[in-house]
């Protein structure tokens, strides 16, 4: 920092100090050296300059005056440089310095003023340079630790280490911890630190169980991938602090980049694999050794396949990095590929069969913040068998989502009997019976606000009860009467007996697996 003090330690100068001034004048930051010798330099002096002269304004002004003038434009201080001709410093000088308490420095007459602004410059360029070496020394050690794929512990401990032991952690998208140094969260920090990421924009602070926590979004501005914490107010953190924090962010968000690249690889591999099992295609050996890839040994044991969709605005991608956490966590190896609408997950399955559906259950509970929906089929004791129980799963699972009030986690056997049916049956038998359909339908186009089919969906939804139906549907009980007796004479099918209901039952079931 360039103060009066510095120049005066710099012994080349042999500056020496005539009148002290204020207490803290030689520790107090100068903006810059000005040379004059005007009489008045007030309209010339900036706040806090350190005034140059010889006094040559002297046959002009008094000492007094000049020193007024200088002390009400704000100069910390007077150098007085010495000349052959005034070999000290004018005792009138001195004591209008000392009536003012203003500094006043003497300058050896064997050193030009010019030594001085050189100087100055010198330590202003040294303070300019000293952040930008010690941001590139960082850097490096950033890079290094990202070349010894450290990952994001190692930048944090880098950071921890260069800013004397900040609280650091990083936590993505879905509340999960990637790395810690010197901080410890709970889950639910975790999970603060989680939504705060999707607000828009991410907030500057957190407000924590542990206290007030700075928080520095990683990734893309729009949608950050993860939330870089340091469990200190933004207040409590120096300039130098917050910006190596944000330097570390961006490191980070390389990171962030190259672990979802290597997601997006073993994505790919996944999505090969899974369409390799469905179409049949690929032999034992190749499917064996591709599960491999994944730590699934197919001779540990049987292999489970689950499928998972969830009922949030939550993307599959958040879902599968959620999942992938919780097995983790589990210390379950899995090959898990992401859709569009769903996750399909195998893994190693070591224990009884019928002990699977409760280990689903503790995993949904897991996943509980994204209400999610999972599917499986008693798992294969072959690889050849793994696409029946691909195949099975996911129909559980698009069936699953009809039925999903009455339950989230099941396999194809826990669905109604019918469903079961359906979903064996030829599309040629699922067209005939949506037919019954049809008739309705073409009802409810010409005629705006009939609503036939919605009243036969939720009558079946209300356990065929007209007036639980009537209720729901804000309905009197002689209109909902009048519908069913229109669906009666529009269908052919009188809902008050049970082969009516059954049938109309089945053309909705059976229109809900065409869709699927």
């Amino acid at each position: 920092m360039l103060t009066v003090g510095a120049l005066v330690a710099l012994r080349e100068l042999g500056l020496s100090v005539l009148v002290t001034g204020p207490r803290e004048a030689l520790e107090t930051e100068i903006s810059w050296v000005h040379t004059t010798e005007l009489p008045d330099p007030s309209g010339y002096i900036g706040r806090t300059d350190l005034v140059l002269t010889n006094g040559l304004w002297m046959s002009d002004v008094s000492s007094a005056a000049f020193v007024r003038s200088c002390y009400e434009a704000g100069a910390t201080g007077i150098v007085f440089g010495l000349l052959e001709s005034a070999p000290k410093a004018p005792p009138a000088l001195i004591e209008a310095c000392r009536e003012e308490n203003l500094l006043l420095l003497q300058l050896p007459i064997e050193v030009p003023f010019t030594a001085v602004t050189q100087a100055a410059a010198d330590i202003r360029a040294a303070d300019r340079q000293a952040p930008l070496i010690t941001s590139l020394r960082r850097a490096d050690a950033f890079a290094d630790a990202l070349a010894a794929d450290e990952g994001a512990e190692g930048v944090l401990r880098v950071l921890r280490k260069e800013d004397h032991g900040l609280p650091l952690a990083l936590v993505d998208r879905t509340g999960t911890l990637l790395a810690a140094a010197g901080a410890q969260l709970t889950e639910g920090e975790c999970a603060v630190a989680a939504r705060a990421l999707s607000r828009k924009p991410p907030p500057l602070e957190l407000v924590l169980d542990s206290g007030t926590a700075t928080l520095l979004p990683v990734g893309a501005i729009g949608r950050p991938d993860a939330a870089l914490l340091c469990l200190l107010p933004v207040g409590a953190l120096s300039e130098h602090q917050q910006g190596a924090l944000s330097q570390a962010s961006h490191f980070m968000a390389l990171e962030m980049a190259r672990r979802q690249a290597v997601r997006a690889s073993e994505e790919r591999f996944a999505h090969e694999l899974t369409d390799m099992i469905v179409s049949g295609v690929g032999s034992a050996a190749d499917i064996t050794r591709r599960l491999a890839a994944f730590g699934l040994d197919t001779g540990a044991g049987a292999l489970a396949v689950l499928v998972i969709s969830g009922r949030t605005a939550a993307t599959m991608s958040e879902l599968s990095d959620a999942t992938r956490s919780a097995l983790s966590d589990r210390g379950v190896p899995a090959m898990i590929a992401s859709g569009s609408q769903d996750i399909i997950i195998i893994c190693t399955w070591r224990q009884q069969t019928e002990t699977l559906l409760d280990w689903c259950r503790h995993l949904a509970d897991d996943l509980s913040a994204y209400r999610p929906l999972i599917a499986t089929a008693d798992p294969a004791k072959t690889v050849a068998s793994l696409r029946t129980a691909m195949l099975e799963a996911r129909r559980t699972s698009q069936v699953l989502a009809r039925v999903s009030h009455d339950f989230n986690v099941a396999c194809l056997t826990d669905l109604p009997t019918y469903h079961l049916l359906l979903s064996k049956a030829e599309p040629q038998l699922l067209q005939h019976l949506t037919s019954i359909l049809a008739p309705l339908r073409q009802y409810d186009d010409r005629h705006a606000g009939s609503a036939l089919e919605t009243t036969l969906r939720t009558f079946f939804e209300h356990q065929g009860s007209p007036t639980a139906t009537a209720r729901a549907m804000h309905l009197h009980i002689n209109s909902l009467y009048r519908r069913l007796d229109r669906i009666r004479a529009v269908t052919g099918r009188d809902l008050s007996t049970l082969q009516g209901r059954l049938d109309l039952l089945l053309a909705l079931e059976a229109n809900t697996f065409l869709d699927l």
